[in-house]
């Protein structure tokens, strides 16, 4: 209850603070490639239900709906703003709308595609499926995209066994900086 009324604050101050910058990304993708502004995917949420979670679109339509790392060259699909937008995490800001919805919350798991099923397993047998995902967690500030999937499970474990709202409010801090310094963006 605690976590839901903090992510619903902070939904609400983050959106009003973004407004300007959301509004700003979305009119510079829509006018640097073709297609819509935002990308909704098929994301597993709580007890591996899947959710619609918009993103700013960062590759181009027609491009396969697989993680990033399965593409063989996948630069070779970004949009020409889509790097920048991804290594600066703007395309995430959409995701504002699944926080305040409820189908995600601030911090936890970062949500699987729903084709992920190696990760949607790993975490089922851990138990890390009874949580909400998040737009950042304990595994997005110990290394990102530079650690392998069986780490990001180990962290996500980690997350559900020691969750708090200080951990919480320090995961957050920590994303901040990442953000800030670009550190752990492979794409």
């Amino acid at each position: 209850m605690i976590k839901r009324l903090f992510d619903l604050m902070l939904g609400i101050v983050a959106l009003a603070i973004l407004a300007l910058p959301i509004i700003a990304v979305a009119l510079a993708v829509r006018l640097t490639s073709k297609g819509p502004a935002l990308y909704w995917s098929d994301r597993v949420g709580i007890n591996n239900t899947l959710f619609k979670m918009p993103k700013f679109r960062s590759m181009r339509v027609g491009t396969p709906a697989v993680a990033t790392h399965l593409l063989s060259d996948p630069s070779s699909h970004l949009t020409p703003i889509g790097s920048f937008i991804r290594k600066t995490s703007l395309d995430e800001l959409p995701q504002l709308w699944s926080i305040l919805k409820g189908d995600m919350s601030f911090v936890g798991p970062r949500p699987a595609l729903f084709n992920q099923h190696d990760l949607i397993e790993m975490r089922t047998q851990q138990g890390v499926h009874q949580i909400l995902p998040g737009l950042t967690g304990w595994a997005q500030v110990n290394g990102r995209d530079d650690i392998p999937l069986s780490k990001k499970v180990q962290f996500d474990v980690e997350y559900l066994q020691r969750r708090s709202v200080l951990l919480d409010i320090r995961i957050l801090w920590l994303t901040f900086l990442k953000v800030v310094k670009r550190d752990g963006v492979s794409h």
